[in-house]
């Protein structure tokens, strides 16, 4: 993040120079929405300082009137300008540019359509995206205030030294009030205009016009295919049955178990027939002890784990839902072998959902369970599946991940706490740059974060980026961490495990049961939770993390959503 060091105190209309925060610079931008209604984001304080190389947006914005909005990261906001015809690789060109309001830097990624009624109505779609440095020894508020900026951009699109001057004309307003220029341009009387131009350097490009390249750069979708569905984007390299790709969670509601389909397992002898969720699954050796007793507490059986299923369906379902699912099958139970199950057997039943994968390589596997449906997740434990791991892709798009992993995976030689100091510092490192995730218990010994990422990003590069975060804060304990590939060459540390960012390779699902005695869970944690000495790895069971849920919700659900773009750690 740039950060100024000063400067003069601005005159009215003029961008901010003074020392407020961003908290205060962001109450013009959060009045004017009623983010009840908007899916703009309102700008969460933790969330607004990022660090490295600062970033720019240009969002094509179709309200009142098509403009292109010009966004610069600087002290902890973006700063902004409506240019209503574009910017222009062209250096004889001179874009109008009107000063609006801060937005929060959660901006930098936004696309969707504001709603009829709102402030800035109409669809969005991020046209470019990018990092940009200031001059050599220029303070960029200092610059702003005195009314000459200068941005070298590094974008998909722009590229090379832009330059806005202030006019020193004054807006009179162009039809105020909600569905004008979005931003705030042209809806205001006094706001600044500033001329915006690119400087005749190496990238600079006669003629050029921004319409020529209409799509936007996170999700490929243009401003019609947005307005038409906000949150789905069309894949044209794909078959037409798979083309359609959705970008959010969607906003399901899954039902859950009845009392009566619990009575009716109840009821169950050590097997029979049971209609749960509209489907009738045959089980049997219901009495089966499938994970070893803890001290004090009795063994957990088949019945028990069935019955969990069931209940955690409609949590856990989000985040199995159009994913291919790998199982990690213990038909023995946990206290002897397991192996790992993906082939869907023939002799699922048919309404069981599944994904045959069209890049199988021959010999590997070519059809996958996809949990869609609670009756489903019910099949796979009686099936012998004791633990649940989804793809990061979805089906639809499976090259493409929905989120990027963090795992910390301790050594022989890592205690507890030495795993909670690691994940606070990447509590630390994530709060510092600006990114949304949320850590979970392993149910093991170990701690792994999500972090909710854009479409179109490849594993390669949240594998790159995990890696240089993780090794970031592997430098500031490194007597913590080991970067050997092979177990026996760690010398019992830790490992950062960034190589879980690949495709097929998976981390286990939240909410999943882990086979071990007493039946953890890999529960979702708070953040604050890392500062709790009663914390355990293994502390939440399949027989008290439904309480928890029902007392605190699902503290997983922020990886539903918006994905992110992942900032520069530059």
């Amino acid at each position: 993040m740039v950060k100024s060091t000063g400067g003069r105190k601005a005159q009215p209309g003029q961008p901010s120079a003074d020392a407020s925060g961003p908290a205060e610079r962001l109450a013009r931008y959060q009045a004017k929405r009623d983010f009840a209604k908007t899916p703009e984001p309102a700008g969460a304080a933790s969330l607004a300082a990022g660090s490295g190389q600062p970033r720019f947006v240009v969002q094509r914005h179709r309200a009142r009137r098509l403009h292109y909005d010009l966004r610069f990261e600087i002290d902890g906001v973006l700063v902004s300008w409506a240019v209503p015809n574009g910017p222009t690789l062209d250096p004889a060109v001179r874009r109008l540019a009107v000063h609006v309001e801060d937005h929060p830097i959660e901006y930098l990624d936004f696309e969707g359509v504001i709603p009829r009624g709102e402030y800035g109505a109409g669809d969005v779609i991020v046209w470019d995206l990018g990092t940009w440095a200031p001059r050599a020894d220029e303070d960029p508020m200092a610059a702003l205030a005195s009314g000459t900026f200068h941005a070298e951009v590094t974008g998909s699109k722009l590229r090379g030294q832009f330059v806005l001057v202030r006019s020193g004309a004054r807006g009179g307003g162009r039809g105020g009030g909600p569905g004008g220029y979005g931003g705030g341009y042209g809806t205001e009387s006094g706001q600044e205009q500033w001329l915006l131009l690119h400087k005749d350097d190496e990238f600079a490009v006669d003629g050029w016009d921004p319409e020529d390249y209409p799509a936007s750069v996170i999700s490929g979708r243009t401003n019609d295919e947005v307005k038409a569905d906000p949150d789905r984007m069309w894949r044209s390299d794909l078959p037409p049955d798979q083309a359609s790709i959705q970008l959010r969670a969607p906003s399901v509601s899954y039902p859950e178990v009845t009392e009566d389909e619990l009575a009716a397992l109840d009821a169950l002898g050590t097997g029979g027939l049971w209609d749960v969720f509209g489907r009738q699954l045959k089980l049997t050796n219901l009495d089966k002890e499938l994970f070893p007793a803890r001290p004090g507490e009795p063994a957990v059986t088949k019945r028990e784990l069935l019955r969990y299923s069931a209940q955690i369906a409609p949590v856990i379902l989000p985040y199995l839902a159009g994913r291919a699912l790998n199982m990690n099958r213990f038909p023995g139970g946990a206290s002897k072998p397991g192996f790992w199950h993906k082939q869907l057997p023939e002799h699922a039943p048919d309404w069981v959902p599944r994904w045959d994968n069209p890049d199988a390589k021959e010999g590997r596997t070519t059809t996958y369970l996809v949990v869609d449906e609670g009756a489903a997740l019910v099949w796979a434990a009686n099936f012998g599946a004791l633990e649940w791991h989804a793809w990061t892709a979805p089906v639809t798009d499976p090259h493409h991940p929905s989120y990027a992993l963090i795992d910390i995976d301790p050594g022989p030689a890592t205690s507890w706490d030495d795993v909670v100091v690691l994940a606070r510092l990447h509590r630390t490192a994530l709060e510092h740059v600006g990114v949304r995730a949320q850590p979970k218990v392993t149910g093991r010994r170990g701690i792994q974060i999500w972090i909710p990422v854009v479409s179109g990003l490849t594993y390669s590069d949240t594998r790159v980026w995990v890696e240089q975060l993780s090794k970031t804060i592997g430098s500031v304990v490194p007597e913590l961490v080991s970067w050997k590939w092979d177990v026996r060459s760690r010398e019992g540390l830790a490992r950062l495990d960034y190589t879980q960012n690949v495709s097929n390779k998976t981390l286990v699902a939240p909410y999943s049961p882990r086979p071990a005695p007493g039946a953890p869970v890999s529960a979702p944690i708070a953040w604050a939770e890392l500062d709790d000495p009663a914390l355990a790895p293994d502390g939440f069971t399949i027989s008290s993390v439904l309480d928890r849920v029902a007392e605190q919700g699902d503290l997983f659900r922020t990886v539903l959503g918006p994905g992110q773009v992942l900032p520069p750690l530059t």
